[in-house]
Formats: structure tokens, C-alpha cells, sequence
């Protein structure tokens, strides 16, 4: 028997954008200068190819849960820190799922930036590599 999704990808995406705030590229960028991280969660291929965003912090969508946990043996302790936390992909769908899920972990204030990584780089965000 085929399976039923009862909540596509979709809705989750609809559901996560009702939850967290939507930065433009600019906004975030205001806010990285006033002490936010901004957490790329693009696959490390995206980043060779496409390039980095300067003082991004790399978290691969995959691990995000892992590394925000401070019980889980794979914590990484900037998720600890006492800031606002942006959260970015290539387009703006994997970041809003991000940002709701670390949202919902407990981390605060969290948003993400709308269009990603193509809308950073289209409205002349810093970029290297």
C-alpha cells in the first residue's frame, strides 16, 4: 500500500513562516552588526560552489538538532551563547524549517533570511570564495 503524506512540505514550510520572523538580507545583515549569528545550513558541496558568507557559522542542515542540544555528544557551544541566531540556506525553505525547529529546542530569538542565499548574493551581501 503507498503511502499518505498528511502534511507535505508545503504546509510545514507555511507553518514554520507563520512561527519565525523572515529577515531581508539587509535586515540581516544590520542585525549579524549588532551581535546575531548568522548559521549557513547549505551541504558543504553548496558552499564550495557557491561560496560563504564571512563570519557565517557552517551547520549542516542534517546536524542542526545534534549540535544544538547541550546534552548531545555532538553540541557545539556557539549554539550556547547568549544572541539572536539568523539562520540561512540557498533559497529559504530548509532555514525556516531550521529556524522553527531550533525555535522550538528552546534556542531564542531565532528568524531566517527570506530567499537565502541567492537573495544575499543579489542584494550585494558579502561573499567569498
Amino acid at each position: 500500500m503507498p503511502q499518505t503524506i498528511t502534511r507535505g512540505f508545503k504546509q510545514l514550510l507555511e507553518e514554520a513562516n507563520a512561527r519565525v520572523e523572515t529577515l531581508t538580507p539587509q535586515d540581516a545583515q544590520r542585525r549579524i552588526g549588532e551581535g546575531a549569528l548568522l548559521v549557513d545550513v547549505r551541504d558543504p558541496r553548496e558552499l564550495e560552489r557557491e561560496g560563504r558568507i564571512p563570519g557565517a557559522f557552517h551547520c549542516p542542515r542534517g546536524m542542526l538538532e545534534f549540535w544544538i542540544d547541550p546534552e548531545s555528544p555532538y553540541f557545539k557551544p556557539v549554539f550556547g551563547e547568549d544572541r539572536p541566531f539568523i539562520f540561512l540556506c540557498a533559497g529559504g525553505w530548509r532555514s525556516a524549517l531550521s529556524a522553527a525547529t531550533a525555535q522550538d529546542m528552546g534556542l531564542k530569538p531565532v528568524g531566517h533570511v527570506g530567499g537565502g542565499f541567492k537573495a544575499w548574493k543579489e542584494t550585494g551581501g558579502p561573499v567569498e570564495g
